[in-house]
């Protein structure tokens, strides 16, 4: 079997958290972050009571109340995928008049136990969005084709996501 790479810690600055000390398996937890995101000029979603899944070398991901998300926007596809710690994700298409990002957008309706605290909430790809916004920063969508976390100055990488990462 072919040895992995082993990634080597960014080192933190100030207020920073490393994504290496976050747990495996994820958790969920509340967050009172000003969260916001613009899409196709519109604010699609803005929170203060949102919750972040975070998971040993990944960014954090944001999920908000479904009552702080246009729904509007939102339109359910057939999309689904599983996730072996939080269970089926349903997706959705964000659309506005002449803007249409596929699957940007997913929940969990029936998640596990441990995850029920984001039951219904709704978390976004940064990369289709005009811009997200944790505190008033920008966000850095998280690379690669299937994630989905928001890199800002408060974490420190590497980050999994990139070719080569596929077994951190």
């Amino acid at each position: 079997m072919p040895k992995r790479p082993h990634p080597v810690p960014d080192p933190c600055l100030p207020g920073q958290e490393s994504v290496w000390s976050f747990p495996r398996p994820s958790i969920a937890q509340p967050v009172r972050n000003h969260l916001k995101i613009i899409f196709a000029g519109r604010i699609l979603a803005e929170t203060t009571a949102g919750i972040r899944t975070i998971e040993t070398s990944h960014p954090p991901t944001y999920y908000f109340p479904p009552g702080d998300v246009d729904l509007s926007l939102l339109r359910e596809t057939s999309q689904r995928s599983v996730c072996e710690w939080k269970g089926e994700a349903r997706y959705f298409d964000v659309v506005s008049a002449d803007k249409v990002s596929r699957n940007a957008a997913w929940s969990y309706p029936h998640p596990t136990d441990t995850f029920r605290v984001i039951k219904d909430f709704i978390a976004f790809y940064p990369q289709p969005m005009d811009e997200c916004l944790v505190d008033g920063e920008s966000v850095v969508p998280q690379a690669g084709p299937f994630y989905g976390g928001w890199i800002t100055s408060t974490v420190a990488g590497p980050f999994k996501g990139p070719p080569g990462t596929e077994f951190w």
